[in-house]
């Protein structure tokens, strides 16, 4: 509702409208907030629940650290949501927190009013001031900020100011920026687990518990899910897409051992001036998953066999094959068996990509002129060289296999011939997913997908700001300090594509 409404100028059905529509709004937040109560109550029950079964002491670690920031994450929106009403009840007291150790060094940051100048037209007197103190870390050192506010008093009309207290992240929390985007980054892109963490920190001379950490990322992962939401809409507006999805582990309280969910991963084109990359977690591998996160999206997508696609093609989204899919089948029996046959198709394959080797930093009309020029007819003699060779070889052999592989889908494999925009294969997404799943082993979504969710979402942004050549510490440093000063119509000027660390 538009504070500045004024009721007394509406008519009657105008009034009746605006109320039908508040009711709206409030019975549909305290649906949001019913469903998150009892998400979280379900989520403590199983962190209860969890102190009992007989998990590896690293996977309980795990476990627990990953429930906990499940449980804050819920707090967090919940508190969104309720923002409008007391955070606390009436007279409760906050826990005092204990005070930063002493021997840590320290950097004095002073917050003074603008003006010192009364209305009044006196000069006010520094009466006194306010210290907060916030955590910084830098790899193997912590320091101290104190930020002093200053109070200034106008000894002729009793009027005090002093600075605001700066935005946060973490309302009246201890962390600054810097630590939060060095927890973030550590677990979501070096793949350190929480209480891993909590060793390290204690070398650096303060134990920071579990607890906390997990704390910290829960409301990072709240806060920073509208960029995220922002740059996949972005992503959305590119016409073509590469796609692919890759196993991780999962372990969830009263199962006992782990089992398959996936990490779908949807990014645009080496050639694209927007370069991202978004993560989708999801407990199966069924093509519902792709359904949901493409929507109403119709281009082209760049994808191996996976048959969970096949309905995206059913729905007016183009496909377009992967030829190192193609050529891998051949390279095997090449490297397994010595086969004269698929060294023949390598030879073809290579002659492919050394057309797109020349052309990688061409404009599109240079792309497709050259493509249709060189590759086409090296494609079209493949393609009859498929024909030829598959009449040959047995049915059912290991070659034949390899054959029906790229025959049955030329069509797809071909695409890119036409069309400069779309790479010859899928290999641009691949390598986004490769420093993922070589961290899977401390990759444990547990008790719901929101840790899984949260997960992919943090790696989006991480992994989308290396695309763009940037530092994903300092960019996750700069983006945190930001975010809850920046207006929400302009949360797109921080997406890593648009972002500039002089900024």
């Amino acid at each position: 509702m538009n504070s500045t409404v004024d009721i007394d100028q509406l008519t009657p059905d105008q009034v009746h409208a605006l109320a039908l529509r508040l009711l709206a709004e409030n019975r549909f937040k305290q649906t949001v907030i019913d469903k998150l109560t009892h998400e979280n109550a379900v989520l403590k029950r199983l962190r209860f629940a969890a102190k009992s079964e007989a998990y590896s002491g690293e996977q309980q670690r795990v476990l627990f650290e990953t429930l906990d920031t499940d449980i804050v994450a819920v707090e967090a929106e919940i508190e969104q949501l309720m923002q409008t009403q007391p955070s606390e009840p009436a007279g409760k007291q906050q826990p005092k927190r204990a005070a930063l150790p002493s021997n840590l060094p320290r950097k004095e940051i002073v917050h003074e009013p603008h003006s010192t100048v009364c209305q009044c037209g006196c000069q006010m007197n520094r009466i006194g001031e306010d210290v907060s103190e916030k955590l910084d870390y830098q790899p193997g050192v912590f320091t101290v900020e104190r930020h002093v506010r200053g109070k200034w008093a106008c000894s002729a009309c009793a009027t005090l100011v002093q600075a605001p207290v700066p935005p946060q992240i973490i309302d009246k929390g201890i962390p600054t920026s810097g630590l939060l985007a060095q927890v973030v980054v550590a677990k979501y892109a070096d793949h350190l687990p929480l209480y891993r963490q909590s060793g390290i920190f204690e070398r650096a001379g303060l134990a920071i518990p579990d607890t906390t950490l997990a704390d910290w990322v829960g409301r990072c992962g709240v806060a920073l899910q509208p960029l995220v939401d922002a740059l996949k809409e972005e992503l959305l507006n590119q016409p073509v897409l590469h796609a692919d999805e890759t196993p991780l582990p999962m372990l969830k309280p009263g199962n006992g051992k782990t089992h398959k969910s996936y990490l779908w991963s949807y990014c645009s084109t080496s050639t694209s001036s927007m370069r991202a990359v978004v993560f989708d977690y999801a407990e199966g591998r069924g093509g519902k998953h792709a359904v949901q996160f493409l929507d109403r999206w119709r281009g082209t997508l760049v994808c191996d066999d996976f048959k969970g696609y096949n309905v995206l093609f059913d729905n007016g989204i183009t496909e377009a094959g992967c030829m190192a899919h193609a050529r891998r089948r051949f390279h095997e029996l090449w490297a397994n068996h010595s086969s004269q046959i698929a060294g023949e198709a390598l030879d073809l394959f290579k002659r492919l990509y050394a057309v797109e080797e020349a052309i990688a930093t061409l404009d599109d009309h240079q792309r497709l002129e050259i493509r249709q020029l060189q590759a086409r007819p090296v494609a079209d003699t493949l393609h009859q060289w498929l024909l030829a060779q598959r009449a040959r070889v047995p049915e059912g052999s290991a070659t034949a296999k390899a054959i029906d592989y790229s025959l049955n889908r030329w069509t797809a494999l071909t695409h890119y011939l036409s069309h400069p925009q779309v790479p010859i294969d899928n290999n641009w997404v691949e390598n986004q997913i490769r420093p993922i799943a070589l961290g899977r082993k401390n990759w444990m979504f547990t008790g719901s997908l929101r840790a899984g969710k949260r997960a992919a979402a943090i790696m989006s942004l991480i992994h989308s700001a290396r695309l763009n050549g940037h530092d994903p510490y300092a960019y996750m440093k700069d983006i945190l300090q930001r975010l809850p000063l920046q207006p929400f119509s302009q949360i797109g000027d921080l997406l890593p594509h648009r972002w500039a660390s002089d900024l």
